[in-house]
């Protein structure tokens, strides 16, 4: 079997965008995306309880000063790696409605310890809380995996 490598970034971007043509280089094309991408993250952060800490790490540990910026409305052009990262955990939790019945089922599974391969004893959560884009990835991939054995 031949090893192919997939280009995460491009795929991130597509996803949030929902359009293969986006380009997140172009500073137009994330300068649409931004308000509609923080407000859906914020949404989301809302709805898994998170701190404003996690909610720092996930979108690439941005300042608080951003952080609270951007709660107030007042969002500037995400980067390339921030839209990336906001599309990663909105597939995530796309994912989750999709394989779980109800959200109290999701969110145990997100919280809790969990020793399959890319976890390593460490709730879903806590390992994209580690804060790397790939970390974001593993999780994304393995509901992906799942989903697809459903």
């Amino acid at each position: 079997m031949e090893n192919v490598m997939v280009d995460h970034r491009a795929a991130a971007a597509a996803a949030l965008a929902e359009q293969p043509d986006i380009d997140l280089s172009v500073r137009k094309q994330r300068e649409a995306l931004s308000a509609p991408a923080v407000r859906l993250f914020l949404n989301m952060a809302d709805r898994w309880q998170l701190s404003v800490g996690d909610r720092q790490v996930l979108l690439g540990g941005i300042a608080r000063q951003t952080y609270h910026n951007w709660q107030s409305g007042r969002i500037s052009v995400l980067s390339r790696d921030q839209l990336e990262r906001v599309s990663l955990v909105l597939g995530i939790y796309k994912a989750l409605k999709l394989v779980f019945a109800d959200d109290e089922g999701a969110m145990r599974w997100l919280k809790s310890p969990n020793h399959d391969v890319p976890f390593a004893g460490r709730s879903p959560l806590a390992h994209m809380l580690r804060g790397g884009m790939d970390d974001l990835f593993a999780v994304r991939r393995y509901l992906d995996a799942w989903r697809g054995m459903k």
